[in-house]
């Protein structure tokens, strides 16, 4: 009888769409990325922890403030969990050649399928009723997500208007859900 059922073309086709399914299946969700890790180590910027306190005006100088010579934290924020948990701080620094980057300070993700890191307009919200929001409005794309654990920087595109981009998100693109955000509060 099993001999018999192997020559039966109805198996053969059985068989080949079972093993696609389960190639299709192994490439969509690739479950071995959740036992898995990639640690990422960059250099961050060192920013000071306070605000000098301004000099008092003088009569022959302008009442302007003077933008600071060196890096500054523009806003911060915690990381929540969505779809999976997330630990970490997300902070925007102004470099002293006056660009923006966006830093993950202690990021501790699961790895997951096409990873991506978004600055959004989008509100934090903790629970399943956070975790697809930031597709809704404004975002921008930083770049895949360079590894679930540790440190990393990635670049604010030169022009990019910050006004109004008040989070960040582990944004994973193939199934447009958010593994972690951070709600960027300003520094002040």
């Amino acid at each position: 009888m099993p001999i018999r059922l192997l020559r039966a073309p109805l198996t053969w086709v059985v068989l080949a769409v079972l093993a696609v399914g389960a190639a299709t299946a192994l490439y969509w969700f690739q479950p071995w990325k959740l036992a898995t890790d990639t640690e990422v180590h960059e250099e961050l910027v060192a920013v000071p922890t306070a605000t000098p306190a301004s000099a008092p005006a003088s009569a022959s100088a302008p009442a302007s403030t003077p933008t600071p010579a060196g890096p500054m934290l523009v806003g911060s924020g915690a990381f929540v969990s969505h779809e999976h948990e997330t630990r970490g701080t997300a902070r925007i620094v102004r470099t002293a050649d006056g660009r923006h980057r966006l830093e993950l300070v202690g990021l501790n993700t699961s790895n997951g399928p096409d990873l991506h890191v978004w600055l959004t307009d989008q509100p934090v919200r903790t629970g399943p009723s956070g975790w697809r929001v930031f597709d809704d409005g404004r975002h921008v794309a930083l770049g895949p997500l360079k590894g679930n654990r540790g440190d990393q920087a990635y670049a604010i595109p030169a022009g990019t208007d910050l006004t109004g981009l008040t989070s960040v998100s582990i944004w994973c693109e193939r199934f447009a859900v958010s593994f972690g955000a951070a709600a960027l509060t300003a520094a002040g």
